[in-house]
């Protein structure tokens, strides 16, 4: 089986984005300026949902389906200037709706696998720290399993 790829762009400008204050450029479906000059750091900036309920949220799933068995590499292409910083939080869901874990990621590229009875997820962009930043992508590969054990 060949490994998936998913780009996620900053495509919708809806409730899911933090729009208090904030200026909101699209220059292109791969160059987002987003600038907020009083933003709190720890405030979520835009939230991906890889299950949605139309009718509630008005928004399609922008984020593929991942499960507990595979192995993942998430890129983030935003450009921070020097000294602020973001961070992407990924909030793994059972089910029933219940947290069932998270993960932080801070570098450019992390590899990850989500908790086995993950059923849905959402990716949050979260102020670290930033006043602006140009966002272009942010890309999750499914990792091809070697012959190695895992």
């Amino acid at each position: 089986m060949a490994a998936g790829k998913w780009n996620i762009y900053w495509n919708e400008y809806s409730s899911d984005t933090y729009l208090h204050g904030s200026q909101l450029i699209f220059h292109s479906r791969e160059d987002v300026e987003f600038r907020n000059t009083l933003m709190p750091p720890g405030t979520v900036i835009k939230t991906w949902y890889s299950m949605t309920n139309f009718q509630e949220q008005h928004i399609e799933p922008s984020l593929p389906i991942i499960d507990g068995e595979s192995s993942y590499s998430i890129t983030v292409n935003i450009d921070v200037p020097k000294h602020q910083h973001c961070l992407v939080r990924l909030v793994f869901y059972d089910r029933y709706g219940n947290e069932a874990g998270y993960l932080n990621i801070r570098d450019t590229v992390t590899d990850f696998k989500c908790p086995l009875k993950t059923y849905s997820y959402t990716m949050q962009l979260i102020n670290g720290g930033l006043t602006e930043l140009h966002f272009h992508s942010i890309v999750i590969q499914e990792k091809n399993v070697g012959t190695a054990g895992r």
